[in-house]
């Protein structure tokens, strides 16, 4: 324990402290979250509640035999490792450093520490007792959101600093994540089906509407009839305009709810074409309607415009010319404070746009259009988890009564596919995986012996395979082929609990970049892996418990999501993992898109160079990959 000879109480406000004692305290924490969001007055509220504490190299601060914490501590100067339970054997010790405040959990729970806490060379600290941390939580909205949820609060620090350094790059104006309800400017306007097409048509040119919403005597949306759909159903076909409206609306209409968010909108209109999007409440009744316009106020690009282009684009310089917009659109959505998740959805789905439109082009050029073949994605686009620099990783599902012809067919169209998208910014994979590779070019018998012999062998090379093709996912052609397989895969894997196992040692064979005293711990180059380092980790932990408990989702968050109830881990637990995962995903976008880091280090980060809280964050978030790996030793391994 502390020596009380060693601890300096700070003067008390009744002995009227020295107010330049409290301005030095005060400016010292000021540069740190969360001191630096809170009030002049409740900033000097910390200070003098606390009092000062010099701690000898070596010299333990706290320990389970203390006792019920009676302090929360604040780094002053220095460094205190913390070291839990077995970690000194496990690589489970952490740090903290100037500005960090522990032990946070204790604290709020009112009971002994489970670490120990020791100074790291000469250390100051100051000590502010319980009941003022209470009595601070209670007046200060960003110290009780700190203490209550720390790691996202960081996440979100961070997240706000990116904003901001990307805003002068911006073209959009809202944010992805509003909820759809917040969009609403106005009542919407609809008809019933029995209008007239006059009154309809007479109603839209008033009021300078580009559609005119259907409903029922429910006011549930039936159909809609845009000024685009006037053209073809009405005036080309010769419709009458006193037809009812009912009888050329589209139907069914697509809608959404109004705690849905702009993300969901604009991945429905590029999925399936559309401009305007009915809004309806919890009863199914409609509440507005959201267009294209509203979601993005961009000055040239928004994720339709993008990927209309490509859908529209005739050959393969015209792909090649809409797919440098996505880097563009990437910065645009980086600069809105989209965050990692949605990001690389986004990304995602137009590298999927693509690929879908070269496998359209050149499944017609080779006349295999329509025929039972199936291109699957693998890897990180299987995960639908694509940053900007990613290679290829696809391959072929090919009906098991294909005559050979047919056969050849397909595996030209496959190279053709493999060599444009390699045109398009997506280089070919240097490690072979793709559909033109015959590893790659399988019938579905052929994919379920393969995967049965991964399965039941676990070599090395077995489970690297299990890395790459497990989480394959539909993207052109029969997807009842890849259901199929998905289906096969999850039994035998279920059914196989040595492979599970050994998958398992797999992944803990690499840890995270910590080193024993909970520090970062960098390569010869100062940098770290934010890929094989961390996310990599993530994933593979997410890919062991969804074969475990027989879940399809390929998804990483939704992996663990869906896995946290099965394995009985608590839900701030999981949003831990989550809110890693995605910070670990967004440093590597934004050394992707930083045009001078990208070439060299597209993957890697020198923490040295990053601004304090996301190096903290990353300490944070590797701290959160090393606990999912404990976790994953515990329910695999030690038996």
């Amino acid at each position: 324990m502390a020596n009380p000879s060693t601890a300096t109480p700070l003067p008390s406000p009744d002995t009227h402290p020295s107010s330049s004692l409290i301005a030095q305290l005060a400016r010292d924490l000021a540069a740190h979250a969360p001191f630096a969001q809170m009030s002049h007055s409740d900033l000097h509220a910390v200070v003098t509640a606390c009092d000062q504490a010099y701690y000898a190299p070596g010299e333990v601060l706290l320990e389970p035999s203390s006792g019920v914490v009676g302090y929360l501590f604040i780094v002053r100067q220095g460094v205190v490792s913390g070291v839990k339970g077995m970690a000194n054997l496990s690589g489970g010790a952490f740090q903290f450093e100037a500005g960090d405040m522990f032990p946070v959990s204790a604290v709020l729970a009112q009971r002994a520490v489970t670490s120990t806490y020791r100074a790291v060379g000469d250390c100051f600290v100051l000590r502010m007792p319980l009941a003022q941390v209470q009595q601070l939580i209670e007046r200060s909205g960003p110290w009780a959101d700190f203490l209550n949820r720390r790691v996202q609060q960081f996440l979100e620090l961070s997240r706000r600093a990116l904003q901001v350094a990307y805003a002068s790059q911006a073209l959009a104006e809202q944010s992805l994540e509003a909820p759809l309800g917040s969009l609403l400017r106005r009542a919407p306007v609809y008809c019933a089906p029995h209008t007239p097409l006059v009154q309809a048509l007479s109603a839209m040119q008033a009021q300078r509407l580009g559609c005119m919403l259907v409903a029922d005597e429910a006011k549930r949306p039936v159909g809609i009839l845009t000024r685009g759909d006037v053209l073809g159903r009405v005036t080309l076909a010769g419709v009458g305009l006193d037809t009812p409206i009912g009888q050329v609306m589209v139907h069914p209409v697509r809608t959404l709810g109004l705690q849905q968010t702009a993300e969901d909108a604009a991945l429905l209109m590029s999925r399936h074409h559309l401009r305007h999007v009915p809004v309806v409440n919890a009863a199914g009744e409609l509440a507005g309607l959201v267009s294209e316009r509203d979601l993005f106020a961009m000055q040239r690009l928004s994720l339709k415009q993008v990927s209309s282009a490509i859908r529209a684009a005739p050959d393969l310089p015209a792909v090649r010319q809409s797919a440098q917009d996505i880097r563009r659109f990437a910065k645009s959505l980086l600069s809105q404070g989209v965050q990692a998740r949605q990001l690389t959805a986004l990304i995602s789905h137009l590298n999927d746009v693509l690929a879908q439109r070269l496998v359209e082009l050149y499944a017609q050029a080779h006349g295999v259009h329509g025929l039972q073949w199936c291109w699957i994605a693998l890897g990180s686009e299987g995960r639908s988890e694509q940053t900007i620099s990613t290679d290829q990783d696809n391959a072929l599902i090919l009906g098991d009564s294909l005559n050979d012809e047919t056969v050849e067919q397909l595996r030209a169209m496959a190279r053709d596919v493999n060599d444009a998208l390699d045109q398009c910014g997506y280089p070919l994979c240097r490690g072979g995986v793709m559909a033109r590779e015959d590893a790659c070019f399988l019938h579905l018998s052929r994919w379920r012996e393969c995967f049965d012999e991964w399965i039941a062998h676990g070599s090395p090379q077995d489970l690297l395979n299990a890395s790459i093709y497990f989480d394959f996912r539909a993207l052109a052609g029969a997807s009842a082929l890849a259901d199929t397989l998905r289906q096969h895969v999850t039994e035998a894997a279920r059914a196989t609990p040595r492979f599970v196992h050994q998958m398992a040692v797999n992944a803990l064979d690499r840890p995270p970049p910590l080193n024993w005293m909970g520090a970062l711990a960098t390569d010869e180059d100062g940098r770290i892996d934010l890929k094989l380092q961390g996310a990599a980790m993530v994933v593979d932990a997410a890919r062991i418990y969804a074969l475990t408990h027989g879940l399809p989702q390929t998804n990483t968050r939704d992996r663990l999501i869906a896995a946290g109830g099965p394995m009985g881990a608590p839900a701030p637990e999981v949003e831990a993992w989550v809110v890693g995962f995605e910070f670990l995903q967004m440093l590597r976008l934004r050394q992707q898109l930083d045009a001078d880091r990208a070439d060299a280090h597209p993957n890697s980060v020198a923490p040295a160079a990053l601004n304090e809280i996301d190096r903290r964050m990353l300490k944070e978030a590797l701290r959160v990959v090393r606990g999912l790996q404990q976790r994953l030793q515990m329910d695999f391994v030690r038996h």
